[in-house]
């Protein structure tokens, strides 16, 4: 449990609420746009599985641009 106390959370906290807005907001956008480059399952994995770094590569990446 020591360890536990140890961990700077007022560091780390924010770090995680922006992944999770990132997350949400990403899987909410892959949800609504009708064409991504790459299959849309693919890009729903990688942002789960990846984290932050897989929703900023979906924005980056694998939106289909107009």
């Amino acid at each position: 449990m020591s360890a536990l106390e140890q961990v700077p959370w007022a560091l780390i906290a924010p770090i995680l609420v922006v992944q999770l807005i990132l997350m949400i907001v990403a899987l909410i956008d892959l949800k609504r746009i009708y064409a991504t480059n790459g299959p849309k399952w693919l890009w729903l994995i990688l942002i789960l599985i990846s984290g932050i770094l897989g929703s900023i590569a979906y924005f980056i990446v694998g939106r289909k641009q107009a």
